[in-house]
């Protein structure tokens, strides 16, 4: 860590110069892949929360989602016995409910606090988080804020929290019909990724993440863009070698991104890593979290893509892969919400009003992420709402024929 007190300011009316502080704090967390992590044959959770002195206290949050597909509280149960020595279950697994709910309720972060007190957990202690994104958080954000900060290690169970939310730094729930509003960024303890979590998912569920992994692909990478166009047909049937390979690559650019690109925390006004949420967000809230993370993704991803190559940034030719190979991993590219109230932008059910939203949350100006090329990403302050209509009227077309003659009117 490293402190600076910098002098060279002017003084006050009271003769003080301001003092500037300065300081550094490495974090350092690890992001591991396994298979049945709480076998009792698989010692990986008790290794990353062993003390040398003595077991460690834990508490462990599950997802009720996975309650249906697998036996996860008895497992819990039998891998703290089994591991004894280096863990202590304060209490038997909490439940909370699964995706969005997870976040709509703000008692959830007061009964989660409740247990952690009663659990007499520490800073050194260890919230255990099982489920999918919006379960881890809820669980961050009530870990980050219990005695400021408790150790959190988070199980991601779905495709897109292995590949994204939960190998990131922020927690948050929703409050005041806005996506995160509440939230903190605080980096995890560890993350473990275990991909046998991943056969339990619902065809929806696991082609969600997958939009995540397209996100990350086409504002930072081609080569990976090119991996999951050709291996499209592949991960919509549920290739599991396929999806590990897509999960691994799309964390470490995630990763990458928060590491070396300069603002890991958001304190400026750029969410690069948020192409196309601006829209998805919004259509969460829209269609009151009917749609999945992953698929409102998918569709502000398709929108701001169209968008691109309307107003002359992006070729129709790179347009028209991402749109098809969208489609080819089964995305649907288009809700009634999105184009309603589109002459009305301030209209509390417009899509227009997440561009707002999206702005209001960062502060400053609006920063949206656009696209010149497949793996190349660039961002721009303002926005012709006209061509965004343009790109709205287009994906009500039925086919992606009938998109490719409406890009061709409308092209620059």
């Amino acid at each position: 860590m490293i402190a600076l007190s910098d002098r060279s300011q002017p003084t006050s009316p009271f003769g003080f110069a301001p003092i500037r502080q300065q300081f550094l704090v490495p974090f350092r967390y690890d992001v591991h892949f396994t298979d049945g992590l709480l076998q009792p044959d698989n010692p990986l959770l008790a290794q990353v929360v062993s003390e040398q002195r003595r077991p460690s206290r834990v508490m462990v949050v599950v997802d009720s989602g996975l309650l249906a597909h697998s036996e996860p509280l008895e497992q819990i149960g039998s891998y703290a016995r089994r591991y004894a020595a280096q863990m202590t279950l304060v209490a038997p697994p909490l439940v909370v409910p699964a995706g969005e709910a997870a976040k709509n309720d703000p008692t959830l972060v007061e009964q989660l606090c409740q247990a952690i007190d009663a659990g007499r957990l520490c800073r050194h202690s260890y919230v255990v988080a099982i489920g999918g994104g919006a379960v881890l958080d809820l669980v961050g954000y009530a870990a980050a804020t219990a005695h400021r900060g408790i150790r959190l290690i988070r199980v991601p169970t779905t495709v897109l929290a292995q590949n994204d939310s939960g190998v990131g730094v922020k927690n948050g729930i929703n409050a005041f019909g806005k996506k995160n509003f509440l939230g903190t960024f605080a980096p995890p303890f560890a993350v473990l990724n275990d991909f046998s979590f991943l056969t339990t998912l619902s065809d929806r569920d696991w082609r969600a993440g997958i939009a995540e992994a397209v996100k990350v692909a086409l504002i930072k990478d081609a080569d990976f863009f090119n991996q999951i166009e050709q291996s499209a047909t592949a991960l919509a049937s549920r290739n599991v070698i396929a999806m590990q390979r897509l999960v691994y690559s799309c964390a470490q650019l995630h990763l990458d991104h928060i590491a070396y690109h300069g603002d890991p925390f958001e304190l400026g006004s750029s969410r690069p890593l948020d192409f196309g949420h601006w829209a998805a967000h919004r259509l969460e809230h829209l269609t009151q979290y009917r749609l999945r993370h992953g698929e409102a993704v998918a569709i502000g991803i398709a929108l701001d893509t169209l968008y691109s190559q309307l107003i002359g940034r992006l070729s129709r030719q790179d347009c028209q892969r991402v749109l098809a190979t969208l489609q080819k991993l089964g995305f649907t590219l288009f809700v009634p919400e999105l184009s309603l109230y589109l002459d009305q932008p301030e209209h509390p059910q417009s899509l227009f009003k997440g561009l707002q939203e999206f702005q209001e949350h960062l502060g400053g100006e609006l920063t949206i992420m656009l696209l010149t090329a497949i793996g190349q990403g660039v961002e721009v302050h303002e926005v012709d709402l006209d061509y965004y209509r343009a790109a709205i009227s287009l994906l009500t077309a039925p086919s992606q024929s009938s998109v490719s003659d409406g890009l061709s009117a409308y092209s620059p």
